[in-house]
């Protein structure tokens, strides 16, 4: 009985593992096979340089962030420098510093208590100011170098950038000058520096300093005076010839300094102030800040034909931010193309070795982009369906139609005007901001009547029009990816039919590390296409929208996740608001916890 009992267990035992094995090998079968996107089969021809990318998020920050610009403008223009500071700095030793300092420079640096105090206000409110600012003249001084050295221009008036733009070439005057050297319209043009709709290379850092460098040899040619040049390039030549006038004929700065403009009467200290600071920071505990990548470990690549940075990013697999501040005179985020003239593109090293390698496939996809995205047009104002006209807006009203953000870590206004669609300006006057930085955990308030408007729109993207075309069943929803162990971006990003770029660019990552645990966004409005698309354009293109989504017309309970906010959460429900959220379940601010049920009516 017991051998029996036993040769059962035994028998049931084999039965499980054979059925275990058989399961194991069905799984495996049915195993779906992962289709290479287009664009994913360019790149895997491609020849790489596995030279390393080091690309810093806080340097980045910086140069296209605009507070500094702000805070030093502002400086300039209200120092009084007859109140003296209280700032821990002997003046017979700033006397002897100063002395040192003319004696290596043609500029002529005399000590004046007005300079002093300068001086004792830039160090008393801006050290964490210039420690930013030294960090980002790792990469333009050598450009200012170069082409100073080229036109004998002293190499100190590389400071003149500080005092300028703080070394931003996208700040821009309340007057509308621009760049790093602040030219206005008129005078980019006479100085040949092309201005259209796609180019404005006012903010093209090398063709600005030789702009900036042929008018410092011209003002030096007349008034033979560096300081006069700074004065003439603050205030204009006109001014300057009429203080020599008021001054009796005298041809120095301090001597005509009084019947300068106000503003350039503190300009030229101001200048030298800088040019003290970066001379002796060391002496004053300021520590430059890490500048990650610097002038020489990026180069420029012709390019042949029109392509956006979008483009590039996805071949490169980098993200556009990065291309958007190496190339800051492109204003539409499009490299153009126009007969007869040449364009160049900034990059990291080791991403111009990938691009000139592989330049023959990189054309190749980007006329392919550019056809499909043409058929898809014409095919989506052929079959798209009409939008409905949407119903009149009630009249604005001053408490009730603002909603709420909360500013989470990584946050900066232009991210948050963009989520909006709305403009920065609005953003800094709804919420009576002065300047552009935004503290984490505070709530800016959102105009509602400025928030786009959902309508179906006339023109949709490739996919939705071929979907249109096929009559699919299709949804919109924003989908979320927990990193599990063995993951990293490229086997998510062919999980999901994406590029690492776009994972990136979603993400706000700056490298291909990611920690078990984090919540990864994968993509955000996704086209769920229920069967295959037979279309020949579709087959290379779609398998990255094939992700299911709930109903649009939904009713139901929804249980908060780790990393939600109300905005992330009305986005997964097209034509639901923040204010929908609130209302329906009696929320007054935008405090939500994970765990929380929140009830959705679609």
């Amino acid at each position: 009985m017991i051998v029996k009992k036993l040769s059962l267990v035994v028998s049931a035992f084999f039965s499980l593992a054979v059925c275990a094995q058989e399961t194991a090998k069905t799984d495996v079968e049915l195993k779906p096979e992962v289709k290479l996107s287009y664009l994913d089969s360019i790149k895997s021809t491609f020849k790489r340089d596995h030279l390393a990318s080091k690309v810093d998020s806080l340097w980045m920050n910086e140069l296209v962030s605009l507070d500094i610009y702000d805070d030093l403008t502002k400086d300039i223009q209200t120092i009084n420098k007859d109140v003296t500071v209280d700032e821990e700095l002997p003046t017979e030793l700033l006397k002897q510093r100063l002395a040192a300092m003319n004696q290596k420079s043609p500029f002529e640096i005399q000590y004046n208590q007005g300079l002093e105090n300068i001086i004792k206000s830039f160090l008393k409110n801006r050290k964490k100011s210039f420690s930013r600012l030294m960090a980002l003249s790792e990469y333009y001084f050598p450009m200012f170098e170069d082409a100073f050295a080229k036109q004998n221009v002293p190499l100190e008036i590389k400071y003149l950038a500080v005092v300028e733009s703080a070394l931003n070439p996208k700040a821009v005057s309340k007057m509308g000058a621009t760049g790093l050297w602040q030219f206005m319209y008129g005078t980019g043009k006479q100085y040949a520096l092309k201005i259209d709709s796609y180019i404005d290379e006012r903010s093209d850092p090398l063709k600005a300093t030789a702009a900036a460098s042929e008018y410092m040899t011209k003002m030096f040619n007349i008034f033979g005076d560096w300081e006069l040049v700074l004065a003439s390039y603050n205030s204009g030549p006109g001014n300057v010839t009429k203080a020599i006038r008021r001054s009796g004929g005298k041809t120095k700065y301090w001597d005509i300094r009084n019947y300068l403009p106000k503003e350039t009467q503190g300009y030229v200290p101001a200048f030298l102030a800088t040019m003290y600071l970066f001379e002796y920071h060391k002496e004053h505990g300021i520590n430059p800040e890490r500048a990650v990548v610097k002038n020489f470990e990026t180069d420029t690549v012709a390019v042949k034909n029109q392509m956006s940075f979008k483009q590039i990013a996805d071949l490169l697999d980098m993200p556009q931010s990065q291309i958007q501040l190496l190339n800051p005179s492109y204003k539409m985020g499009v490299v153009p193309f126009y007969q007869g003239e040449q364009h160049f593109i900034r990059l990291p090293k080791d991403k111009v070795a990938t691009f000139v390698s592989n330049e023959e496939q990189i054309y190749a996809y980007v006329k392919y982009d550019k056809e499909f995205r043409a058929t898809s047009s014409r095919l989506a104002v052929k079959y798209a369906p009409k939008a409905k006209p949407a119903a009149a807006k009630p009249a604005a009203v001053d408490n009730g139609d603002f909603e709420f953000y909360k500013v989470r870590k990584g946050d900066n206004l232009g991210a948050i005007a963009s989520k909006y669609d709305v403009s920065i300006s609005d953003i800094k006057k709804w919420n009576n901001l002065k300047t552009n930085a935004v503290a984490i955990g505070r709530s800016l308030k959102i105009k509602a009547e400025e928030a786009p408007v959902k309508t179906v729109p006339a023109i949709v993207d490739k996919e939705q029009a071929i979907a249109s075309v096929e009559n699919k069943e299709k949804t919109a929803v924003d989908m979320d990816y927990v990193v599990v162990s063995g993951d990293n971006l490229g086997s998510i990003a062919k999980k999901f039919g994406t590029t690492i770029a776009e994972l990136k660019e979603l993400n706000n990552l700056t490298s291909n590390n990611i920690g078990l645990g984090k919540t990864l966004i994968i993509s955000k409005a996704a086209i769920v296409i229920e069967e295959p698309v037979s279309t020949a354009i579709a087959s290379n293109s779609v398998d990255s929208f094939k992700k299911k989504a709930p109903s649009k017309n939904v009713s139901e309970d929804y249980y908060v996740k780790k990393g939600d906010s109300l905005y992330s959460i009305s986005k997964k429900y097209p034509g639901v608001t923040i204010s929908d959220i609130k209302k329906w379940n009696g929320i007054k601010d935008e405090d939500i916890k994970p765990g929380m049920k929140l009830k959705i009516n679609g």
